[in-house]
């Protein structure tokens, strides 16, 4: 007889063998240049953009991270997350995406985040692309090993299999695509992820919702723990010497709830604010076939990402209703999306639902991997180390990066009892608060200077830094996520720098001034616009 694990198996080998084809069908159209390896020759869609710019964001920390949280503690913090999630979302569609699309043409068409940041400034030592190359390759790396994390909890929670063997072939599986396949590849099997996400999401929510009886029922129950729904409290697990909750009578046993204040409310919803500097979302911003496409990518985006959150904070709570004791820490609880598919569905449909997770974990984990490669390959070492390296030498000191990356996620992805939210939660800090408001100043105010730049950067990261580990344990205020205060201090950083120390040149200012122009509108052609750039540069000089 076969069993149903088989079958779990068996979609999941048939959902791998899918994505590893897709490799290797852009193999070699993606190695032809650096350009089409890191950003697919400016050539993709607004549907794979949209849904793969979603997908690589949101990761396995959707569908793990984000139920496991509300299952163990309630709606309040899952729901705040997820609200200021989906606002960002939007903000960032409306406020950055076209200006960075048309901006990074102009500015000597920059292919990278730190290749934007670099040609925005003009900086010929390139310091800023050098310094935001490493710090996406710090935070890219935690990152990969969250991703790592999620694989190995899946496979393990499946099948019963060995967390650390599973972990490490399923991030072969992700290095291998990525490796072979380039930009193109990765955004493809986003777009396919992002799709199979949203499937499986829907599916585990709507079961769910069923097996419990219906929202009167889940409701009901759920409003017999102490502020599990109150958006303004937060439920409190009573916990053993262990570490876990405690069960008595078939019960899982709560405290009283405590506040969730304004303060508290605000940094959720300061997650929003990490995604004006997402390099794995920006990039797709970069490599839209047109910026005329933007607004139908928005739309898509933006509606993938409210349905998608809103299922994920529903299947926790759901899942608390439907499995009360079942998971005793939040660790744990991240689980939940895996064991409801398997209680509710038939084997081979489950196989291809928590494939979801899997395509989650491979979408991220394949952005990072080749966006902290190419920032490595194209701007520390052809734009500090060796600035007359070939396309075939930048690619492959790209893919040695990708290995160290490879090797390092799996490093950090060892110990399986890792929070993949926490571990998420850090990452994104610290991009969004080293990149975020640096972005923002970049395409909307023109006094912005490379030493603002570089202050802003070095500033968001240390205040992340220093907050999470030193500041956010003394408690009460200072309990705050440390993306806010270090979006804020950077900020104000790149301003007060960028006020004190020389006005950009001349051909920055003019670049700044008409890169929102409309080429079909202009009066005058390409010769004439450079001429006037080169004026600029040599009236700088001089």
């Amino acid at each position: 007889m076969v069993t149903k694990d088989f079958w779990v198996l068996l979609a999941m080998v048939l959902y791998f063998i899918a994505m590893l084809s897709i490799g290797f069908a852009y193999s070699k159209r993606s190695n032809s240049s650096a350009k089409q390896y890191f950003a697919g020759g400016r050539g993709v869609g607004p549907w794979l953009t949209a849904l793969s710019a979603e997908a690589s964001d949101m990761s396995g920390w959707l569908l793990m991270g984000l139920p496991g949280l509300a299952y163990f503690t309630g709606a309040a913090d899952a729901m705040w997350t997820a609200i200021g999630l989906a606002i960002g979302t939007y903000l960032n569609w409306r406020l950055v995406a076209r200006r960075l699309r048309r901006y990074s043409v102009v500015a000597g068409d920059a292919i990278t985040v730190p290749d934007f940041f670099s040609k925005r400034f003009h900086d010929k030592k390139n310091v800023i692309s050098t310094i935001a190359a490493l710090i996406i390759l710090i935070f890219f790396c935690v990152y990969v090993g969250s991703c790592f994390v999620t694989v190995g909890k899946l496979f393990s929670t499946l099948f019963g299999w060995d967390y650390h063997l599973t972990m490490v072939v399923g991030a072969a599986v992700v290095f291998a695509y990525t490796l072979i396949g380039g930009y193109l590849s990765v955004v493809v099997t986003d777009f396919i992820q992002g799709m199979l996400m949203f499937f499986a999401l829907a599916v585990v929510f709507i079961g769910s919702i069923v097996s419990v009886g219906g929202v009167d029922n889940t409701v009901t129950f759920l409003r017999g723990i102490p502020g599990f729904l109150d958006g303004t409290h937060l439920a409190t697990p009573v916990l053993n010497s262990m570490g876990e909750q405690i069960v008595r009578d078939g019960k899982a046993v709560f405290g009283a709830p405590t506040d969730y204040g304004i303060i508290t409310i605000i940094s959720m919803l300061a997650w929003g604010l990490g995604y004006f500097g997402m390099p794995q979302v920006l990039v797709r911003f970069l490599s839209i076939r047109s910026s005329e496409e933007i607004r139908k990518s928005r739309i898509i985006a933006t509606t993938w990402c409210v349905i998608s959150l809103a299922c994920g904070v529903c299947i926790g709570l759901a899942g608390r209703a439907m499995m009360p004791t079942q998971f005793g820490t939040q660790a744990a609880a991240e689980n939940i999306f895996i064991v409801i598919a398997q209680a509710l569905l038939p084997s081979f449909i489950c196989g291809i639902v928590v494939s979801g997770i899997f395509a989650a974990s491979m979408s991220s984990s394949s952005s990072y991997l080749i966006i902290g490669a190419s920032a490595v390959g194209e701007n520390i070492y052809r734009g500090v180390i060796n600035r007359k390296a070939t396309d075939k030498q930048v690619m492959m000191v790209a893919r040695t990066t990708l290995l160290v990356m490879f090797l390092f996620g799996i490093f950090l992805a060892f110990d399986q009892n890792s929070s993949i939210f926490q571990v998420v939660s850090y990452a994104w800090a610290g991009l969004g608060a080293s990149f975020g408001p640096l972005m923002l100043l970049s395409l909307y105010w023109r006094r912005t200077n490379k030493y603002g730049a570089i202050a802003g950067m070095l500033g968001g990261t240390a205040t992340v830094l220093i907050w999470h580990n030193l500041i956010k344990p003394l408690g009460g205020v200072f309990a705050i996520y440390e993306l806010l205060p270090a979006f804020i201090i950077s900020l104000l950083l790149i301003v007060v720098v960028s006020l004190l120390t020389p006005a950009p040149e001349d051909s920055v200012l003019y670049e700044f001034d008409h890169y929102l122009d409309d080429p079909a509108d202009r009066k005058v052609d390409d010769d004439l616009v450079a001429a006037e750039i080169q004026a600029a540069e040599e009236r700088s000089q001089i």
